[in-house]
């Protein structure tokens, strides 16, 4: 497994690592980047590799599969970024992307941990939020169109959808979590923080 950390546009790591790439070809922030119909296909399998912590998520309903570039035949570079720094289950992430390219003829395969733009829980896509309340997490709120998320918001339970709910722990079986519940039904929950 080949991994690496890219620094911020314009900065090189000094490790090997490729720079990062300049404006005129960067996408704009959020989207990913087009490519051809191998990288397309490529991201594709990528992205949908569980999520070693929620794997009722892929990577690519957790957003943060930043994209796949064909470096050459048989070599490949996939951009993740993850949902924190220093995030534990990034090298899971890395070794099972590895693993579904190598079964899929990459001989070669760099995973690269891209840190800007930073991960947002807004890059969850809307399947991946139906998933986490489907399997008991609540999904994180939306945040407003440019003002701060308030931290007074109910958080809904995703058992019986009552906003009667109380924070247990500000964390539960990983650091992404809260631990709540709900004194409608009396179900504990875990919440998907907002970030």
């Amino acid at each position: 497994m080949v991994t690496g950390t890219r620094p911020a546009a314009g900065h090189d790591s000094g490790h090997g690592a490729p720079a990062a790439r300049t404006a005129p070809d960067a996408p704009s922030e959020g989207a990913p980047a087009a490519g051809t119909a191998l990288e397309e296909r490529l991201r594709a399998l990528a992205g949908s590799v569980p999520d070693p912590e929620l794997p009722v998520l892929t990577l690519a309903e957790l957003g943060v599969m930043r994209g796949v570039e064909v470096l050459g035949p048989g070599r490949v570079e996939v951009s993740l970024t993850p949902t924190y720094t220093g995030c534990p289950a990034v090298g899971t992430m890395a070794e099972d992307i590895e693993r579904v390219l190598h079964e899929d003829g990459i001989a070669e395969v760099r995973v690269v941990t891209v840190l800007a733009p930073p991960w947002s829980t807004e890059d969850i896509s809307a399947e991946g939020r139906r998933k986490l309340a489907e399997h008991g997490i609540a999904p994180p709120r939306p945040a407003a169109q440019g003002e701060p998320v308030p931290l007074t918001l109910s958080v809904r339970c995703p058992h019986c959808g009552s906003t009667d709910t109380e924070l247990l722990s500000r964390f539960s079986s990983t650091a992404c979590k809260a631990l709540r519940r709900c004194v409608s039904c009396r179900e504990p929950f875990d919440h998907f923080k907002e970030v």
